[in-house]
């Protein structure tokens, strides 16, 4: 079905090249700033050979029974080690579904230590996350290309989210961070998003450029109702996901069942080729995906830079040490505006002012750095120099496949578009 995912001999060199001189640019220009300033403590692990190398990754994020282990199987057209599928919440556990030829499954513990894959840095949130972590190898197609995490149902009321027992937005925010695309997926018959959900949402804020929304099992209601569902769907998320654009809903039945009420099926077609040609799209995109992620991440380590050295200016040399610290994290937002002000830096590219105060409570400020401006003028030149020469690889080969038919040989097989490459 989905054998357009297989990567083109010439995508794969270009992937290759541009993220070997990714690596070199990170180790060499941007680590040692991030090192300097205890960057790692506050934000996100050092990047490793694995997290450059990692296929595009697509996290399902949504509430129970919404059909998310289901999408997973229609994309494979196979089961895969681990599946359960049930009306009742039957995921408990994260999934990350990749490829290998043999079939098979790895626990949390033994996978969080495996160099070849990118998942060490999870083993800080502890046993109680990794007993609930897995990874299901398939010798499916799709997987040469694409990863996906299946994650638990989300719930709502604050005792299944007590009886976690680990920080479930947390680890959202971590796999957020490093995968390609996010798909939010809706039931049509249960709009309401729970506390749970909203904070997992919230969770995702600043990847709103990775998240794609899906309205699963809309064959299972007729046209009328349809438009009102749609209509209630985006009015809930224009609350959660506060922002003036409207969001790009997919409407459709991702399963391989025949449809309830067919009289919406050129539309459900249509939306499943949309967004299959997104999801297409991840292989080759990889390089400029990883591109981005280290821009933004090394804004990010500037700006920590400044504030660190801020906080690390105003400390007494001998006396008072713990009240002017604490004077600091709760006066937090004046330092903000001095660092925006002194440094022309955006208010919108400071880290989460509540998450920092939480951060900075447990720190030692006379272990602070001041501003070492070398560091930064590195930094600067990799944005300028390193950065856009690689920048100028990608768009060649972007030019050549967008030049070649995408698709060749769509047909339909209930109610479902099957993709063949050329």
């Amino acid at each position: 079905m989905f054998s357009w995912l297989k990567r083109e001999t010439k995508t794969e060199e270009v992937v290759e090249n541009v993220l070997g001189e990714l690596k070199k640019i990170y180790r060499s220009k941007l680590l040692p700033l991030e090192e300097h300033y205890n960057f790692h403590d506050f934000h996100s692990p050092k990047l490793e050979d694995s997290d450059f190398d990692a296929k595009p990754m697509i996290l399902l994020v949504g509430q129970y029974s919404t059909g998310k282990t289901t999408f997973i199987r229609y994309l494979l057209e196979r089961d895969f080690p681990g599946i359960r599928i049930g009306p009742e919440p039957t995921t408990d556990r994260f999934i990350a579904v990749m490829y290998d030829d043999k079939e098979g499954m790895i626990p949390g513990n033994a996978l969080v230590v495996d160099p070849k894959k990118q998942f060490r840095p999870l083993e800080k949130y502890g046993n109680a996350f990794l007993n609930r972590f897995q990874c299901s190898h398939v010798p499916s197609p799709v997987l040469r290309a694409i990863s996906i995490v299946d994650t638990p149902g989300i719930l709502s009321g604050e005792k299944q989210r007590v009886d976690r027992g680990y920080d479930f937005t947390g680890v959202l925010e971590w796999f957020a961070e490093r995968v390609d695309r996010i798909i939010l997926l809706f039931d049509a018959h249960k709009l309401d998003i729970s506390d749970e959900f909203r904070r997992s949402i919230e969770a995702l804020r600043g990847h709103d450029d990775k998240i794609r929304i899906v309205l699963n099992k809309a064959d299972m209601i007729d046209h009328q109702q349809l438009m009102r569902v749609y209509g209630a769907l985006m009015w809930s998320l224009g609350k959660v996901l506060q922002t003036p654009e409207v969001a790009r809903v997919y409407i459709g039945s991702f399963w391989d069942q025949p449809l309830r009420y067919d009289v919406n099926r050129r539309l459900f077609e249509d939306e499943e080729q949309d967004l299959f040609r997104d999801l297409q799209s991840l292989p080759r995109n990889a390089a400029l995906r990883k591109l981005n992620d280290l821009i933004k991440r090394a804004r990010l380590a500037k700006v920590h830079a400044y504030l660190i050295s801020e906080l690390r200016k105003e400390m007494p040399q001998m006396f008072g040490k713990d009240s002017k610290k604490k004077e600091l994290i709760k006066n937090l937002g004046t330092i903000y505006d001095r660092v925006c002000r002194e440094h022309q830096v955006s208010i919108g590219d400071l880290p989460d002012i509540k998450k920092m105060q939480e951060v900075l409570a447990n720190q030692d400020f006379t272990k602070f750095h001041s501003l070492k401006m070398p560091l930064l003028e590195v930094v600067d030149r990799m944005l300028a120099v390193d950065i856009a020469r690689l920048m100028s690889m990608i768009p060649q080969e972007e030019m050549q496949l967008v030049s070649e038919p995408l698709v060749k040989g769509t047909y339909t097989l209930r109610g479902r578009y099957l993709f063949a490459m050329q």
